[in-house]
């Protein structure tokens, strides 16, 4: 005869194992995101700028138009603008990684509402409000366009590298200095890759913004497809602000998809198991 004891615990055997089955792996959904991240939004492109091309080959283009489209000034500016969103988010990063950083250190955290609410001031001031001052004071040029994108666009890098470096579980940096790792160490193999995902998401966004506030360049004498737009706007020319229009959206969709693959790829492996 089997005792009580034994069997309520023969009972509850079966549940206690269930309750110990592991959760179903992440992978097949990262999987899942990465291929509609590589195949959905480049065939959307594809399709926007067939579309374009087959529009432009019905179009009736007059002299004015075909001078602004002529002698390569679609792909120099296209080039242009390309130039000023890799260069100023270039500068964007050297200054707001290494400042958000540093405002994340025990010595300047006090410094960090003052160094926030700079660089909303930056974001909140209008884009041409603000190239039109830069203008005024540097003179026209592409430094005065490159500054303003730079001052548009720090305050998503800065304030996501500032919380992803405060989001850190602070039993892992005790964990990391107990083994014997100096600050240099510990934020460079524990604090930054886990912070890497929102500083990366900041880093798409500073990309976006710069592509669209390029487009104002050309009122600085920046250059870019802003030239295009504005050549359409004066004119009275459909095509060529149709084109001018369709190459920006391209650009910053193309950009958007390459930082969310980036997103994906630069993500540190161990931060999927838990996920």
């Amino acid at each position: 005869m089997i005792a009580p004891e034994v069997q309520d615990r023969t009972a509850e055997d079966p549940p206690h194992e269930e309750e110990e089955e592991a959760p179903p792996p992440p992978g097949p959904e990262r999987r899942r995101i990465s291929w509609q991240k590589l195949t959905f939004l480049p065939l959307f492109l594809v399709a926007l700028l067939l579309a374009t091309w087959l529009w432009f080959r019905q179009a009736d283009l007059d002299q004015i138009s075909e001078n602004a489209l002529s002698n390569g000034q679609v792909s120099k500016a296209l080039w242009q603008h390309v130039q000023l969103t890799v260069i100023s988010t270039f500068f964007v990063l050297i200054i707001a990684i290494p400042l958000g950083v540093l405002l994340t250190r025990r010595l300047f955290r006090a410094a960090t509402p003052l160094a926030v609410t700079l660089a909303n001031m930056g974001q909140a001031t209008p884009a041409i409000g603000l190239l039109a001052l830069l203008v005024i004071w540097l003179g026209i040029g592409r430094r005065s366009a490159l500054i303003g994108m730079i001052a548009y666009a720090v305050l998503p890098v800065l304030s996501n590298t500032v919380a992803g470096l405060r989001a850190n579980d602070p039993t892992l940096l005790e964990a990391a200095r107990g083994i014997g790792m100096s600050p240099t160490e510990v934020l460079r193999r524990v604090e930054l890759p886990l912070a890497v995902p929102l500083i990366l998401a900041g880093v798409r966004t500073a990309l976006v913004l710069n592509v669209g506030t390029a487009t104002l360049a050309t009122f600085g004498g920046g250059g870019g497809l802003g030239v295009l737009i504005t050549t359409g706007i004066t004119n009275q020319r459909m095509p060529v602000l149709v084109l001018g229009s369709v190459l920006t959206v391209a650009l910053a969709l193309l950009v958007d998809w390459l930082a969310s693959l980036a997103e994906v790829l630069l993500r540190p492996r161990g931060l999927e198991v838990g996920r």
